[in-house]
């Protein structure tokens, strides 16, 4: 195989580069869904793969929830609502994560400023 586009290998490779893209956004984008109100975690990913078209796999969630609780920027709290059997851990943004949203937010505009004139100067 020669590792094109269209060969099974380039297309690993194009899936493989499109993963690392997401994986460095998925702090920002919990942070973002967090903003509204708390979540638990199958809403959170589900909102990622349906309104940001993520592509996060489960088992990526749950991690990344750990890391940003044991980081400060979010809380979590047992809750049974409703007519719930189970309970569900809620996940919240704390002060730190507002500031951390923040924060995030403005890298993420600056950077995708300057790698937008980037693309465009290099169109042909």
């Amino acid at each position: 195989m020669t590792g094109d586009a269209k060969s099974p290998k380039g297309a690993r490779r194009g899936e493989s580069r499109r993963a690392q893209l997401i994986k460095g956004v998925l702090d920002l984008a919990l942070l973002c869904i967090l903003k509204e109100r708390p979540h638990y975690g199958l809403e959170i990913l589900q909102r990622m793969n349906e309104e940001a078209e993520l592509d996060v796999a489960d088992g990526t969630i749950y991690p990344l929830l750990h890391r940003m609780e044991a980081s400060g920027f979010v809380s979590a709290e047992w809750r049974i609502e409703g007519d719930q059997a189970r309970p569900r851990k809620y996940y919240a943004l704390t002060p730190s994560g507002v500031a951390e949203l923040k924060s995030l937010s403005a890298d993420w505009r600056t950077l995708s400023t300057r790698m937008n004139a980037l693309i465009d100067k290099s169109k042909p």
